[in-house]
C-alpha cells in the first residue's frame, strides 16, 4: 500500500503548526490518500461527521483538553474507522494496512479504533488523553 507524499506533508503542519484540527484519509487505487482537511476553527462535530457510516477511513485528530489543574494540553489521535456496515473487503483492506501507515505518521500519540460513534465520543478521548 502507497502512501501519497501529501499525508505526511499534512500531518506535519497539523502538529508542527496547528494547521488543522483533523484529517481523514482514505485507500483509494492502492494508495492512502488525504480526503477532508479540518480548519483549526472545527470542533469534534465537524470531525465525527466527516467519517462515512458506510465505508472505513482513517483520521488524525487533535484534541485539545484542560488538565485537572487548568492547564492547556492537546494530544494527537490515530483513529481506525471501521464501521460495521462497512465491507469485510474494506475492513481489511484497512485493518492490513494500518500500522504500516500509522508508522508514516511520526507523533501519533494514542489510537483508537472505532466501529460505531460512541467508540470515538468527546468522553473516549478525555479519558484516553489522560
Amino acid at each position: 500500500m502507497a502512501v501519497h507524499d501529501d499525508c505526511k506533508l499534512k500531518f506535519m503542519e497539523l502538529k508542527a503548526k496547528r494547521t488543522y484540527r483533523f484529517i481523514v484519509y482514505k485507500i483509494e487505487d492502492k494508495q492512502v490518500i488525504v480526503e477532508k482537511l479540518g480548519e483549526p476553527t472545527q470542533g469534534y462535530e465537524d470531525f465525527a461527521a466527516s467519517l462515512p457510516a458506510d465505508e472505513c477511513r482513517y483520521a488524525v485528530y487533535d484534541f485539545e483538553y484542560l488538565t485537572e489543574g487548568n492547564v492547556p494540553k492537546s494530544r494527537i489521535f490515530f483513529i481506525g474507522w471501521s464501521p460495521d456496515a462497512s465491507r469485510v473487503r474494506s475492513k481489511m483492506i484497512y485493518a492490513s494496512s494500518k500500522d504500516r501507515f500509522k508508522r508514516e505518521l511520526d507523533g501519533i500519540q494514542i489510537e483508537l479504533q472505532a466501529t460505531d460513534p460512541t467508540e470515538m465520543d468527546l468522553d473516549v478521548f478525555k479519558s484516553r488523553a489522560n
